[in-house]
């Protein structure tokens, strides 16, 4: 495989981003001068091979309903059993319209309306989103900050649950954390489910995006775990193909199998043909060499950019394990987020997310997409250290 090339700058602008052309329609940040680094998706092609599919099915010019997933079934078996060493039947593969819609139809599958969703806190955004528009409640466990790290505290969640929990989101690498749980921790997650009688569905969609010296642990592999359990993975974070909108919804236990076929069936859900082509070329040994470059160029952003974080008082990236989104604390600025949040968007037109969207504990937080050019992400750091040159 020829080197991928991250450093090229590939314009964005005016193609429909979600990323750079609403920036300043949600952040206030004009696109003409700013950098995006808050929606996750990257600003790299994905590999030569996933285009050639694309390419090949627009030369070929007819677009009709898709059949035969066989070969999307067979490459994403693969990819589970060599890259994370985890055995999937093929038989339990549900394609969704991607995970955010995956998960909820896990919500509409498995709990009813007045029922709680339990979330370790601070988690993705759009989670509460399709939680509180299906008329779920959420219960939300802040998860501790220990040394500058996440870790969980299921002695205090046992305290606070109110019996109205049915559901478990877990979020694996964590998003916006970057922790990579272990296998103790996610044994323990799994043990409070069964306390709590809880489904849990594992949102694995960054299960790829590992950063060099850790490991990612699928939690179907948690000896036990399958009768309770749903995992949900996806192509589309690993190789940038989120548009395609194309996820996988994996599910053994026989009984949440069926309970979740019959709400696909009920809401008439069939597959995205782009994404059934695109997904089998990713998968495949060119893919998987794509990708180890990619978080060794991420590895190098992610260095880039913490080391000019600390040089900025009060200011703190959480040491990133999986992803490529930097989770940056402002506590001990002394400013309120409001100020954070005017020197990051108005000073150095940086588009970010901000914390608070992302659940208790995420309040003095701002996450940074760090899956750019690197000549970005070091025009991000000396834009940052200017922002707050008063601290320095």
């Amino acid at each position: 495989m020829t080197t991928p090339d991250f450093d090229t700058i590939i314009e964005r602008r005016g193609t429909h981003s979600a990323k750079w052309d609403k920036m300043e329609a949600f952040c206030g940040v004009s696109a003409d001068d700013g950098l995006a680094m808050w929606v996750a998706d990257m600003d790299f092609r994905p590999p030569q091979g996933v285009i050639d599919a694309v390419r090949n099915l627009s030369d070929h010019g007819i677009f009709g309903y898709f059949g035969d997933d066989t070969a999307y079934l067979d490459a994403t078996c693969w990819w589970m059993e060599n890259r994370h060493g985890w055995t999937v039947d093929p038989g339990h593969i549900f394609s969704t319209h991607g995970l955010v819609n995956g998960a909820g139809l896990c919500v509409d599958a498995f709990t009813q309306p007045g029922d709680a969703v339990v979330m370790f806190t601070p988690i993705y955004h759009a989670f509460f989103r399709v939680i509180r528009a299906a008329g779920r409640d959420v219960t939300q466990l802040a998860m501790a900050l220990n040394g500058g790290r996440y870790e969980l505290d299921f002695d205090s969640y046992d305290a606070q649950m109110t019996g109205k929990e049915k559901l478990l989101i877990l979020c694996s690498p964590h998003n916006p954390g970057g922790r990579v749980w272990s296998r103790e921790e996610l044994e323990g997650v799994l043990d409070f489910a069964r306390r709590h009688d809880l489904i849990i569905v594992s949102d694995e969609i960054h299960h790829d995006l590992v950063l060099p010296g850790h490991k990612h642990i699928p939690m179907a592999t948690i000896p036990g775990a399958a009768e309770r359990l749903v995992m949900m993975t996806a192509a589309t974070k690993t190789f940038n193909l989120a548009g395609m909108h194309t996820g996988n919804v994996i599910i053994s236990d026989p009984d949440l199998r069926q309970a979740f076929d019959a709400r696909m069936s009920a809401l008439g859900i069939s597959p995205n043909a782009f994404g059934k082509h695109m997904v089998p070329a990713a998968y495949s040994p060119e893919g998987a060499a794509w990708v180890d470059a990619l978080m060794d160029y991420v590895d190098g952003n992610r260095k880039i950019f913490d080391e000019g974080m600390a040089a900025i008082p009060g200011i703190t990236s959480m040491p990133l394990e999986g992803t490529y989104l930097s989770w940056v604390d402002f506590a001990n600025t002394g400013m309120t987020s409001t100020e954070v949040q005017r020197r990051i968007l108005k000073d150095a037109k940086i588009a970010v997310n901000q914390g608070e969207t992302f659940g208790l504990g995420g309040e003095t937080f701002q996450r940074f997409n760090l899956a750019t050019q690197r000549s970005r992400v070091e025009e991000a750091v000396e834009r940052m250290q200017k922002a707050f040159a008063d601290l320095q």
